[in-house]
């Protein structure tokens, strides 16, 4: 379920938030910002911490420690009680629109008295918004996408919170007596950016107890089937959850069955008919005289179906089944691979762990080597100089190879500008060991000027890896419009590689984006942009995303050794 520590961060954002919304001091919103980001990276669980051990986190003083106690005591905090009593509640569903900000939100309903997300789409159609100071068509097209994507994002949750559910409860699920297997399944097991809800598979002899002791967790708020083959129930975060018992002797079949997308079935399953078989979660049965000739392993499956074993997050039906016949499935990249991590940040900027702490944690993870990439200048608010820079880079090369041998890389985040420039000059960015550019602003260029942005920082001899390369946060703000086509065959002609950024709520570039990009021969860097020591293991969702792209790890630069990357980053440099 969700950590402690997140729902305190959660808790904080949505007070900065409510502070801002009215007209509160902005250095207070930003405080609370900073200490809600600061607690959600914190590592060791807060609600065990007292007041005296919650002042030790950065940002974190005695007001807000305060308040953190508070809510673990009593389950709420008074003064976000009181701030949200003072908007009112039109305001607070119009705020829930990704494009829409408090200020415009106050303005709609102020102004027109729009308090629901349905009058504010007809107020647009009727043309209503553009009387307003600050709007325009511009405004109005924004926040019709905004609609669009939360509609779109229903009760989808991120896939990050999905699977600290699923693994919650098969621990709790695989410890009762007579279970032999326990697993998640479905588009949680695909590792799709987003899921809908969550299956999971128990192989053993009897349901009863394992269908009882999932309506039993404290985490259920509410059963909505309990019977002997299938019991669903709704957590207390609304995530609908789905459990399937199956005999142990159908454990493969009930895993082939219950992980592929529908349409990957049917292919699997046609495949089954014209060898005269008839495949069910039960097994692989011949369809004359009814004998199991597969269904303990998915190995067993896809083998009898004349397949190799298909991973998970292939298995959408977009050339799989066509490749493992033709023994031609990609051998896809897997968290074994990686070598190091090439875009991660300090408290130097806006991370909240200093140095040595992101460096020895990243020794901890077995990496041969490991990048600190903090912004650079252009990022007004981190207030990065020449000199702050120069003084990491310093520290870094006492550190390299003290952690397990583990080398490290000094590089920076360059923002991408308007017009494709970077932050520092070419002389001065010859000093650092690699280089991630990332657009950060002016999001809302049109798709031409956006275009030769990108190829303009492709083909900056300095820059070695696009970061989060089309900006989006998944339900909340849509990627920039580009040629991506363009930009993808720009990034293999000027040997500059894209990321693939494990942030869960980034997953960019996504799984479709990838085989594009792969398409055109460009190579690839699966970071977490971490920002904290528990988000260097975020790692795991860039992997996932990185899987249903077909990568392998010839594409991805951080699974190859040192010499072979410094002699990339070089070439990049050198175009």
């Amino acid at each position: 379920m969700v950590r402690p520590n997140e729902e305190v961060e959660a808790l904080l954002q949505e007070y900065a938030d409510l502070i801002a919304i009215t007209g509160g001091e902005a250095f207070k919103a930003r405080a609370y910002e900073k200490a809600a980001r600061a607690i959600g990276g914190h590592p060791a669980d807060v609600s065990h911490l007292d007041v005296a051990g919650l002042k030790e986190i950065p940002g974190v003083g005695r007001s807000i420690a305060e308040k953190v106690i508070e809510y673990f005591r009593t389950g709420h905090v008074t003064v976000v009680e009181e701030r949200r009593a003072r908007i009112p509640a039109g305001v607070r569903q119009l705020i829930t629109i990704p494009t829409l900000g408090p200020k415009k939100a106050t303005v709609l309903y102020e102004d027109l008295h729009i308090s629901s997300v349905s009058e504010l789409a007809d107020a647009i159609k009727s043309e209503k918004l553009r009387d307003l100071k600050g709007f325009g068509e511009k405004t109005e097209e924004n926040i019709l996408h905004g609609i669009a994507l939360m509609q779109q994002a229903g009760g989808r949750i991120l896939l990050s919170t999905a699977m600290e559910a699923a693994e919650d409860i098969v621990a709790e699920l695989s410890r009762i007596t007579g279970c032999e297997h326990c697993a998640y399944a479905g588009s949680l097991r695909r590792m799709k950016e987003t899921i809908g809800d969550i299956d999971i598979l128990v192989a053993a002899r009897r349901s009863a107890p394992f269908m009882d002791a999932l309506t039993e967790l404290p985490s259920t708020a509410e059963v909505i089937a309990h019977g002997e083959k299938k019991t669903s129930i709704r957590t207390v975060k609304g995530v609908q959850v789905d459990l399937r018992v199956v005999r142990p002797e159908s454990w493969g079949s009930g895993m082939q069955y219950f992980t592929g997308s529908k349409a990957h079935n049917i292919r699997t399953r046609t495949i089954a008919v014209h060898l005269g078989l008839k495949l069910s979660e039960y097994g692989l049965f011949e369809t004359d005289g009814g004998k199991r000739v597969a269904s303990r392993s998915e190995d067993e499956v896809y083998a009898r179906l004349g397949l190799p074993w298909i991973p998970p997050p292939l298995r959408e039906d977009r050339g799989e089944i066509e490749a493992g016949l033709r023994g031609e499935l990609p051998e896809v990249v897997t968290e074994q691979d990686i070598r190091g991590d090439l875009h991660t940040h300090t408290d130097l900027t806006d991370g909240l762990a200093p140095l040595e702490e992101m460096v020895s944690a990243a020794a901890v993870r077995g990496y041969a080597y490991y990048a600190i990439t903090d912004h650079a200048p252009n990022l007004y608010m981190q207030r990065m100089t020449d000199e702050k820079i120069l003084a990491q880079r310093a520290h870094v090369r006492e550190l390299d190879g003290r952690h397990h041998g583990m080398r490290l890389l000094h590089g920076t985040e360059l923002n991408i500008g308007p017009e494709g420039e970077v932050d520092w000059p070419g002389e001065f960015l010859e000093g650092f060991d690699i280089c991630v550019a990332s657009v950060h602003s002016h999001f809302n260029l049109g798709r031409d000027a956006m275009t030769r942005r990108l190829v303009r920082a492709c083909e900056n001899p300095h820059v070695n890896v696009i970061g989060h390369p089309t900006t989006r946060l998944i339900g909340k703000r849509p990627g920039i419009d580009a040629d991506w086509d363009e930009v993808f065959a720009a990034c293999a002609r000027t040997g500059t590689a894209l990321e693939v950024n494990a942030q869960p709520d980034r997953l960019d570039l996504g799984d479709e984006d990838i085989l594009r990009a792969r398409s055109h021969g460009a190579k690839f860097a699966i970071d977490t942009d971490a920002h904290s020591v528990p988000t260097l293991a975020y790692l795991r969702y860039g992997i996932g995303t990185a899987q249903r792209g077909w990568l392998t790890p010839d594409d991805v630069i951080n699974t190859w050794p040192l010499r072979r990357l410094r002699g990339f980053l070089r070439k990049c440099r050198a175009t």
